[in-house]
């Protein structure tokens, strides 16, 4: 039979992710029926092609029409491969939390407190293992909340990475790679790793190398502050001319068009990169600084 994790490592995207985090909520006993199980390969048929356990459903198909492109999944799986098409647009704006810890957050199995109301999906592994699917600018006030509550005694890392969203980056073996780098730490802190992009978990050296990688917790909530500062003080434009000027390599050509972007500037601006002293930063802390902007809401008092 197949485990949790097995059903989430037969995802192609992060819409069939979501999909399946809401079945397993839904179901906690996951399908045992022996009558179910598909008949083995053969020229005439065989189990269903998703999960390659259980039985296809036949869909029927009028008269005419062309056979329906479900009808060799079985009932999980067509019950999934549905749910999913709803939630494509909803996985676009998803980051993904792989827990693995000392001890699970105090409020993450009543589904109590944050995880109430603010999750598209989550999932326990045992006692130490958790799966957790945010809207990408939840993933600051989860921080906050989690090192609120558990800060003190959590030990371990925090895996954050997007979902796959195409054929070449599948789900499944993104959740497997993801499942490998787990215990890569020992469990003396908490720590983030933080993936942008989905092919990242595959060479996580080359992030690892820049210093874009591996964070404390509460380093990794101060980069996120900082982001947030960042995106209110900011209006769109000046972030996009601010990146254009700091990527000049001619450092004439950038303090000239330095004093002219100095004077589009209000005041708030100015002091924010002044205290920052942003001009000194290395050209991976600034795309780190831009790549957090995407997980962070405005400051609305601003």
């Amino acid at each position: 039979m197949l485990t949790a994790f097995d059903w989430l490592r037969q995802c192609e995207t992060g819409a069939e992710l979501l999909a399946t985090l809401e079945y397993l909520s839904a179901l906690p006993e996951l399908p045992a029926d022996a009558s179910e199980l598909g008949p083995p390969f053969s020229a005439l048929g065989g189990p269903c092609q998703r999960c390659r356990v259980y039985a296809p459903i036949s869909t029927e198909t009028p008269s005419g029409h062309a056979p329906h492109p479900l009808r060799r999944y079985c009932r999980h799986c067509q019950l999934i491969l549905r749910r999913a098409e709803k939630l494509k647009a909803v996985s676009r704006h998803v980051i993904l939390v792989w827990g693995y810890v000392n001890r699970l957050p105090r409020h993450l199995a009543q589904g109590t407190g944050f995880y109430q109301n603010h999750t598209l999906g989550k999932h326990i592994f045992g006692e130490c293992r958790f799966l957790l699917a945010l809207r990408r600018r939840q993933l600051k006030p989860w921080l906050q909340d989690l090192v609120l509550y558990d800060g003190p005694h959590l030990r371990g890392l925090l895996q954050i990475f997007p979902p796959a969203g195409s054929k070449t980056n599948q789900m499944g073996d993104l959740l497997r790679r993801i499942n490998h780098h787990e215990t890569r730490f020992g469990m003396d802190m908490l720590r983030v790793r933080f993936y942008s992009a989905p092919y990242q978990v595959y060479k996580p050296h080359l992030r690892d190398d820049k210093g874009m990688l591996t964070f404390e917790v509460t380093e990794f909530l101060n980069l996120l502050e900082m982001a947030a500062i960042f995106r209110t003080i900011l209006l769109p434009a000046e972030q996009e001319a601010l990146w254009k000027l700091l990527s000049l390599e001619d450092p004439t050509e950038q303090r000239f068009y330095w004093g002219r972007f100095w004077g589009y500037l209000n005041q708030e601006a100015k002091d924010m990169l002044d205290a920052w002293n942003i001009r000194q930063w290395s050209p991976h802390q600034i795309q780190l600084l831009y790549e957090l902007v995407d997980y962070v809401a405005y400051y609305q008092e601003h």
